[in-house]
């Protein structure tokens, strides 16, 4: 249909095909006009620069160029931008804002499988499954009438931080579990700890209760190192400490001082730096399970990112909000 309106790739185009399957293209090309063999991976290119000049939808994804004020010059007719990805801090500029195009990303798309990954961590972390992996290779041996005491989930407290998109699917996926669930975030009130089930407590009280603490804040000047020195300190014996968010939000040296003196269990999908450095001790202490970032979509849950992106282009040609709309204000407190 000529009456289309058009769009355009920008993204690393060899994530296209995983981001927009064949299914998944073929219904993104019903809503728009786009050239799926017209990808920008940058935007000073003469091709590039004529097809910017008709977009009025511009689909991004990881390894996208960023969106400056001469890109946005050069797309008059740019409505808005749709990533398919999770943050776009370091994709767009001020302009975009200040132009007033309409911006969504697929963040909560790619929420789910970091809370899958966190909530598969926090029962097999109350199970002792990583100890108890290592000794029974070591040993070869168990005794089926042996009741192993500490273990188990029934009753455990769970403390998340922070009531990111992320966090929240947390506390929604733990609710069939007998589990007590606490939540530390500045920006959220009793009223909203009570819709969500959990109970609102300080940072410091969240990790003295805890038995497991999962960490789902933003990485920000005001997050940087919040899980430090004195608050792991503060963590009981024996409890783990669950990290999908970014390695600044946990001093690793302090970590490791409690991992290698046997204190603590780490379950890591981010550290700082990452990866860790050849000589680091989270390689090889036995209670740490490190893994390479890869909580968030792989494989073929990007085809759930491309799908929440055409969703949300449907929902604006209907002349409908976003529903996942992503405004100047919110870039300090998401990720």
């Amino acid at each position: 249909m000529a009456d289309r309106p058009a769009a355009l790739f920008a993204l690393g185009a060899q994530h296209l095909p995983d981001l927009y399957p064949p299914r998944s293209m073929h219904r993104l090309q019903r809503l728009v006009r786009v050239d799926q063999t017209v990808v920008a991976e940058r935007f000073d290119t003469d091709d590039i620069r004529a097809a910017l000049a008709s977009t009025e939808f511009l689909i991004t994804g990881w390894g996208c160029p960023p969106i400056t004020a001469d890109v946005l010059d050069a797309a008059p007719q740019l409505r808005a931008i749709l990533h398919t990805a999770g943050s776009v801090k370091a994709l767009l500029s001020p302009a975009c804002w200040e132009r007033g195009l309409a911006i969504t990303s697929a963040a909560a798309a790619n929420a789910v499988p970091v809370a899958e990954y966190t909530v598969a961590a926090i029962l097999f972390a109350g199970k002792d499954v990583f100890r108890l992996r290592d000794q029974y290779h070591a040993t070869r041996h168990f005794t089926l009438a042996e009741v192993r005491r500490g273990v188990g989930n029934y009753g455990r407290t769970i403390g998340v931080i922070g009531a990111s998109r992320i966090g929240r699917r947390v506390i929604e996926l733990l609710r069939p579990f007998d589990l007590e669930v606490c939540m530390f975030d500045p920006y959220v009130d009793a009223a909203t700890a009570g819709e969500l089930g959990v109970r609102l407590v300080d940072l410091d009280t969240l990790l003295r209760i805890s038995d497991v603490v999962s960490v789902h804040a933003p990485a920000n000047p005001q997050t940087d190192r919040l899980v430090g020195a004195e608050q792991l300190t503060l963590m009981r014996d024996g409890a783990t400490l669950i990290n999908t968010a970014r390695g600044s939000l946990v001093d690793t040296d302090a970590l490791i001082g409690h991992l290698e003196a046997s204190r603590l269990y780490a379950v890591l999908d981010v550290t700082e730096p990452e990866p860790q450095p050849a000589g680091s001790p989270l390689w090889e202490l036995p209670n740490v399970f490190l893994t390479p970032h890869i909580a968030g979509s792989h494989g073929n849950e990007l085809a759930r990112m491309g799908d929440c992106i055409i969703g949300e282009l449907e929902r604006i040609l209907d002349g409908r909000p976003f529903a996942h709309a992503i405004a100047a204000s919110d870039l300090d407190r998401v990720a």
